[in-house]
C-alpha cells in the first residue's frame, strides 16, 4: 500500500509540472568479455593486459536528458589518453558508437549522429518497438523500487563484433589449415554461428512516469534504469529531475542523412574489406609465405 501511495503521489507531481519537466539520468556500462584468443598462445601476462584494454574500452558512462516526449543519450565526455586514435581500428570501431543519439517518442522516429572512417553520418528512420513482457517481479535500485520487463531483439550482425571475430577467424584458418577431414570442415560454420535473437530485460520504475530509456529502449511505464542485453549491461546510478539548469533537447544536424539500413550496409562492406585484408595480411606472415606456425 506504502507503494501504490508513493507512485500515486509521484504521478500527481509530474502531470502537474508535466510542461516544464526534465531529467537526467546517468548509466554506466558493463560488458562481459570474450577471452577465447583462438589459437594463438599467450601468456597470463598478456592475456591481462588485452582484458584491461578491453575493459576500457568498454566500460563507458552515458548522460540520458529526457522530458515526457523527446531525449538524448550521449556518451559522457572524458579526457583521451595520449597518443589515442587506434588507427585502422579505431576508425573503424568509431562506427559502432553513437556521438548523439535522440529519439521523439511522440513522433517515433530517431536521429543517430556517427562518425566513420573520417565521414560524419546522421542516421534518420524509425524507432523500435519492443513486445515487452511485464513480469511480476522487483528490486531496488537506489531509492526507487523497480519492475521486471523482457523482450526479444534480433542482433544486428553488421555491428556484432564478436561476429566479425569469428569470421575473421574462420577465414584465416580455412586459409591457414590443409583440411583432411571432411565432416570436421562442414561442421565449422555451425559452431560460428551466432544467435540471431537475443533476450533483453529491463527494469523500470514507475516512480518516474515516463516511458523512456536508455539508447533505443522505450516503451515502459516508467523510466528505465537498467538494461540486460546479452553480455552488456546498463545500469543507472544518478538521476536529476527538474534542475534549474534546463537543458535543449533536439536532434542532431550534422553529417549525411540517410537510413540505418543504408548506414549498416556501408559499415558491412567496409568491415567485409578490412576483414579480408587481415586474413590476407595473416597468410603471408604464417601461411604460405614460409612464416613460423604455432
Amino acid at each position: 500500500m506504502k507503494t501504490l501511495i508513493t507512485v500515486v503521489s509521484m504521478l500527481t507531481f509530474f502531470l502537474t509540472t508535466a510542461q516544464n519537466f526534465q531529467g537526467k539520468a546517468y548509466y554506466f556500462s558493463k560488458t562481459g568479455m570474450d577471452m577465447d584468443f583462438g589459437r594463438r598462445q599467450m601468456s597470463e601476462d598478456q592475456k591481462k593486459a588485452i582484458a584491461e584494454r578491453m575493459k576500457s574500452a568498454m566500460e563507458k558512462t552515458f548522460i540520458l536528458t529526457f522530458d515526457k516526449s523527446a531525449a538524448t543519450y550521449k556518451e559522457e565526455a572524458k579526457l583521451e589518453a595520449s597518443g589515442g586514435g587506434g588507427g585502422r581500428r579505431g576508425a573503424m570501431l568509431s562506427g559502432f558508437t553513437s556521438n548523439n543519439y535522440y529519439k521523439n517518442i511522440k513522433e517515433g522516429t530517431y536521429y543517430d549522429q556517427r562518425e566513420f572512417y573520417g565521414k560524419n553520418f546522421l542516421i534518420k528512420d524509425s524507432l523500435s518497438t519492443y513486445d515487452w513482457i511485464l513480469v511480476n517481479e522487483t528490486k531496488k535500485i537506489g531509492n526507487y523500487t523497480c519492475f521486471k520487463a523482457t523482450a526479444t531483439k534480433k542482433v544486428n550482425e553488421v555491428m556484432d563484433w564478436r561476429a566479425m571475430r569469428r569470421k575473421a577467424r574462420q577465414q584465416r584458418e580455412e586459409r591457414e589449415d590443409d583440411i583432411d577431414d571432411q565432416a570436421s570442415a562442414e561442421n565449422t560454420p555451425d559452431e560460428l554461428e551466432v544467435p540471431k535473437e537475443i533476450e533483453v530485460i529491463a527494469w523500470y520504475t514507475p516512480e518516474i512516469p515516463v516511458n523512456q530509456g536508455p539508447g533505443s529502449y522505450w516503451g515502459l511505464p516508467g523510466l528505465i534504469l537498467e538494461i540486460q542485453e546479452g553480455r552488456t549491461t546498463l545500469l543507472c546510478n544518478k538521476i536529476i529531475l527538474n534542475s534549474k539548469e534546463k537543458e535543449e533537447i533536439k536532434a542532431p544536424t550534422k553529417g549525411k542523412e540517410l537510413s540505418q539500413a543504408e548506414f549498416d550496409e556501408i559499415t558491412k562492406k567496409k568491415i567485409e574489406e578490412m576483414i579480408e585484408q587481415f586474413s590476407t595480411q595473416r597468410r603471408g606472415r604464417g601461411g604460405f609465405g614460409g612464416g613460423r606456425r604455432n
